[in-house]
């Protein structure tokens, strides 16, 4: 039987228990310039197994060669087959997410890094291996962040204010965080499990929730329910631009591609077997469209190279697979 203190413990901190309290549309502006201050990394193989000690978010880096899984403890990277890690410090990377051009990120700075606690937002730009901050750091903690992949729009749950977010809510930039728009969130009166952006349209953002999937047009101020009775875990715009892949729970875990048009037709993907579990992360390769990787709660990962119809694991239970 699927439970639900098990699944859910890792995305606790996404809860929004404000979410009704959320106030009309404004925009909180940036007093300063963002800081410059950058981490450098290199990238290490070893003979140690890696281990995904959690899993933060999943992305593949744009020529589509790495898979990268952001944990407590740094990325780890696999590609042709093998798993390394990246070198340095070992940051705790919350709201991982890719757009063509840049890695965005949130969280906490590893043991003896400069880097001040909380990161608020930071950026990178080669891949992960260096990140530059681009404000709130010491101030917030984004564990939620979704980017838009053509447009670089991100999206945050804001928990508490901060010098650019004045209350609580759901906030939008298109400035790498030197300005932020509040979403007034018209129809969204759930807690919110996962947020995702259209790859084009930086106007049109999914939100996953308790009780369904919720569609937004206009940039998070109104939100309509188009997929209901089900618990939504996990969202992912397809980089075609015309679907969007869904994880839910409904006495087992579901994994589904829907079409965005108006009563367009959802398609179920045959997950591998899942032992009480589901699915937390989705990404998809921007060179291969074709290939998807997905991540459970239970650090459990998998990559499907034809859309779903196979799956290859390449990790259980946090015990990373070499091909």
């Amino acid at each position: 039987m699927f439970r639900s203190k098990t699944i859910f413990t890792a995305m606790a901190t996404t809860v929004f228990a404000s979410l009704l309290a959320f106030g009309g549309f404004t925009a909180a502006t940036a007093g300063t310039k963002p800081s410059a201050t950058t981490q450098a990394t290199k990238e290490i193989t070893g003979s140690a197994p890696i281990q995904l000690m959690h899993v933060h978010g999943l992305a593949y880096s744009v020529d589509g060669k790495q898979l990268l899984i952001p944990s407590h403890h740094g990325i780890a990277v696999y590609s042709d087959g093998q798993w390394s890690k990246m070198a340095g410090p070992e940051h705790d990377y919350m709201g991982f997410s890719a757009t063509r051009g840049a890695f965005y990120s949130s969280g906490h700075p590893a043991a003896g890094s400069t880097l001040v606690n909380p990161f608020g937002l930071i950026k990178s730009i080669d891949a992960g291996k260096t990140w530059r901050q681009l404000g709130l750091e010491g101030e917030s903690d984004f564990h939620t962040l979704a980017t838009s992949y053509e447009t670089h729009a991100i999206y945050v749950l804001n928990y508490r204010p901060n010098t650019r977010m004045p209350q609580p809510g759901l906030y939008a930039t298109q400035t790498d965080g030197m300005t932020w728009t509040q979403a007034a969130v018209n129809g969204l009166k759930t807690k919110v499990n996962a947020l995702a952006v259209h790859p084009s349209n930086a106007s049109i953002v999914a939100a996953g929730a308790a009780d369904g999937l919720y569609l937004s047009h206009d940039a998070g101020n109104h939100f309509a329910l188009r997929v209901a009775d089900t618990r939504v875990l996990a969202q992912w715009f397809d980089l075609d631009g015309e679907h969007l892949w869904v994880s839910s729970y409904a006495n087992s875990p579901l994994l589904s591609r829907m079409s965005l048009k108006d009563g367009g037709a959802s398609e179920k993907i045959t997950l591998p077997a899942l032992n009480e579990d589901a699915v937390a992360f989705i990404a998809q390769n921007p060179a291969h469209h074709e290939e998807l990787a997905i991540a459970t709660f239970k650090r459990s990962a998998y990559v499907t190279r034809d859309s779903g119809a196979t799956w290859m694991q390449i990790a259980d239970g946090g015990a990373t697979r070499d091909k």
